[in-house]
């Protein structure tokens, strides 16, 4: 009897010790998963989530929605422009002084590093279209060279920029969405938008260090973009 009890006994530590390693495993897989892929930014307060395609959640992933807008150009700039394409999107006026001029040589040090990839993308939204006419973003181009194949500089509805920006790419000063739409726009933030208009990075665009990371994270979102064609 006292056999039969050391013997079960046995039997359920070997039990216990094969869940705790396959518990072990599963964990192991989930943070080897984690970095090697980017996260989903679905909320205005930017908490990241790593879901999965087989998650019911990953069918409700934010979305960037349709716009449209003019480039320094005249050029109209819509979703079709970035459908399948990955891009970084922020948001600046051309007579900013403090700021804006840093985001400007970070995101001309992004055009540099991608200027051959035409798989690659950037906008950057006027938060005073009401001065920044089409003229004035193409002076504003030239005079930091600017390439419109890769970088759109966007103009357009006030009420369409500010909706945009502050609902669905979460910026501004206080949380996105509990903002009115009237308050003066503007923030450091680069936005790193996937193939599908999904959001899936934020960084300090007045940082070249955070330039870095973005080229890094574009690697990321490419390689994601391979194994999904293998």
């Amino acid at each position: 009897m006292g056999m039969l009890k050391y013997l079960s006994y046995f039997i359920f530590c070997l039990m216990v010790l094969v869940a705790c390693n396959n518990a072990t495993n599963n964990n192991t897989e989930q943070i080897k998963d984690s970095l090697v892929t980017l996260p989903f930014f679905n909320q205005p307060d930017w908490t990241p989530e790593w879901i999965a395609e087989t998650d019911s959640a990953y069918q409700h992933i934010h979305t960037i929605p349709s716009f449209s807008f003019l480039n320094q150009n005249g050029k109209v700039v819509d979703e079709n422009i970035v459908a399948g394409k990955i891009y970084v999107a922020n948001f600046f006026f051309t007579k900013c002084r403090n700021i804006c001029p840093k985001m400007t040589n970070n995101m001309h040090l992004l055009q540099e590093a991608f200027k051959n990839d035409t798989s690659i993308l950037l906008l950057s939204h006027s938060v005073t279209p009401e001065t920044d006419d089409v003229n004035v973003l193409n002076k504003y181009a030239i005079e930091n060279k600017v390439d419109a194949a890769k970088w759109h500089l966007l103009t357009g509805d006030k009420k369409a920029i500010y909706g945009l920006a502050k609902q669905q790419y979460f910026a501004g000063d206080t949380v996105g969405y509990y903002q009115s739409g009237n308050e003066f726009l503007l923030m450091e933030n680069f936005i790193l938008v996937d193939q599908h208009r999904r959001i899936r990075g934020v960084y300090n665009g007045t940082l070249p260090v955070e330039i870095n990371r973005i080229i890094e994270d574009i690697a990321i979102l490419k390689s994601e973009i391979t194994s999904a064609l293998k």
